[in-house]
């Protein structure tokens, strides 16, 4: 019996080591990139030959990987004029060589460029975003505060709507619901209330938001005898619309009058979606949901994109999970994908974005990228 398995760590020790020689042997491809004025910028990937030691060299720590944290001075924004550096690779991709090689992203396609943008004159008119997934802890409150601060980051005027009646979006952003007098649920039921009276400063410059509490809990009831119910939310945000270049609405767990409002009213759904198999179950009733929606309500809603959030490349579940999602919905699934991070938890407790909390984390670096996908798809329109 030891005489076999002798023979067979022998036969996976042989091939690993030819697999490690032909990875070895393979002709380098160039990892540098020119910037805008033409010269090389490589930082985080060393010459073009590919020096290997001196690449891995500044990520010895292991306190620091396990962190999320880039080592001083390593900031790394995951799509600007930079490959992709060892720790944000060992992270998402399933092979991070090839990733350093080929620039191929987490989905398995080739990661495009999207350029930072440039500052814009004036806000608005507003494009409004539904974070929409019917299953909950998924990351739907986590993505729709990190993406406002990321897209306040790049100069953009941000509203965020928090409407669920947990509030989360809220108190992930330092608010205690339960000492608000004035939320998104009088802004619904009371006419005549101005949206500046309910309208909150966050810490963020640039980023605003409508708070909510369990007193949104009962608009869902109040507003089934209402005219046009499924288009208060739309009524509501109208008067900020020309205030804004973005409004991100955080949706509950749900598909239910709330949610449909969102819809309603939005001009394009992201889907988080966990990679994880239960919650790519419930994504064929969220689309059934958008077409509804799309049908009888609004022609205009579309679905931008699903976002794999909680990616952990170690484990071929994930990798299952984000292959099966890209296979259905091909390019609507968004080149970013986030990893897992013991910071977001940190944040949710901090009461801020992880872009002003841990801003040289990998996770900050993906919600740019994110931020900056989601740009580069509104002006491809």
């Amino acid at each position: 019996m030891r005489g076999q398995e002798s023979s067979v760590s022998e036969d996976v020790g042989s091939v690993a080591v030819r697999t490690f020689a032909a990875h070895q042997n393979a002709s380098p491809s160039t990892t540098a990139h020119q910037s805008m004025d033409g010269r090389q910028v490589n930082a985080m990937a060393g010459n073009s030959a590919g020096d290997e030691s001196a690449e891995l060299a500044d990520y010895s720590d292991p306190q620091r990987v396990a962190l999320g944290e880039l080592p001083e001075g390593h900031f790394y924004d995951p799509d600007a004029d930079y490959e992709p550096d060892p720790e944000y690779a060992a992270t998402l991709a399933p092979d991070a060589a090839r990733q350093r090689r080929e620039r191929i992203g987490p989905t398995g396609r080739p990661l495009p460029y999207f350029p930072i943008p440039g500052p814009v004159s004036e806000p608005g008119p507003a494009k409004i975003i539904a974070m929409c997934n019917q299953k909950g802890g998924v990351g739907k409150t986590t993505s729709a505060i990190n993406l406002g601060a990321a897209l306040a980051e790049y100069g953009r005027r941000v509203l965020l709507v928090d409407f669920d009646p947990q509030g989360a979006l809220s108190v992930g952003l330092g608010v205690n619901p339960m000492e608000l007098e004035l939320t998104v649920y009088n802004l619904l039921m009371e006419r005549g209330l101005a949206p500046d009276e309910v309208l909150l400063k966050t810490a963020v410059a640039g980023m605003d938001l409508l708070p909510s509490n369990i007193d949104l809990s009962a608009a869902e009831v109040q507003l089934v005898s209402e005219v046009a119910r499924e288009s208060t939310l739309q009524r509501a945000l109208q008067p900020l619309m020309s205030d804004y270049d973005f409004i991100v609405i955080d949706c509950q767990p749900s598909l239910g009058l709330l949610t449909v409002n969102a819809l309603t009213a939005a001009h394009k759904v992201i889907v988080p979606l966990e990679c994880e198999f239960f919650a790519l179950r419930g994504v064929a009733l969220l689309t059934e949901t958008i077409e509804k929606v799309q049908e009888r309500l609004n022609p205009e809603l579309e679905l931008d994109g699903i976002l794999a959030t909680m990616y952990d490349s170690r484990t071929v579940h994930s990798r299952e999970v984000l292959a099966r999602v890209v296979e259905a919905f091909d390019e609507h699934v968004y080149h970013t994908v986030i990893g897992r991070t013991v910071r977001f938890p940190e944040t949710t407790v901090a009461g801020e974005p992880i872009t002003t909390y841990a801003s040289n984390s990998v996770g900050a670096a993906a919600y740019r990228q994110l931020a900056r996908e989601v740009l580069a798809r509104c002006h491809a329109e």
